[in-house]
């Protein structure tokens, strides 16, 4: 049998922690921040988590 791959877009978006919850970036991050308020692009730095339900789909992508 061959080995089974990773999604390649799934690597470089997601990243799984110790504890196995999923990280995952912010939209609206690239460029034209100066359209944004200050409180967005100050939440947008924190990190943030998949929702609980799409975390299955995720992982099965890096099997």
């Amino acid at each position: 049998m061959p080995k089974m791959k990773s999604v390649k877009g799934a690597v470089k978006r997601f990243k799984i922690k110790k504890n196995g919850t999923v990280k995952r970036g912010t939209a609206f991050r690239s460029h034209i921040l100066t359209k944004q308020d200050a409180g967005t692009r100050r939440d947008q730095n924190a990190p943030k988590v998949v929702a609980k339900v799409d975390e299955k789909n995720i992982k099965a992508m890096f099997a």
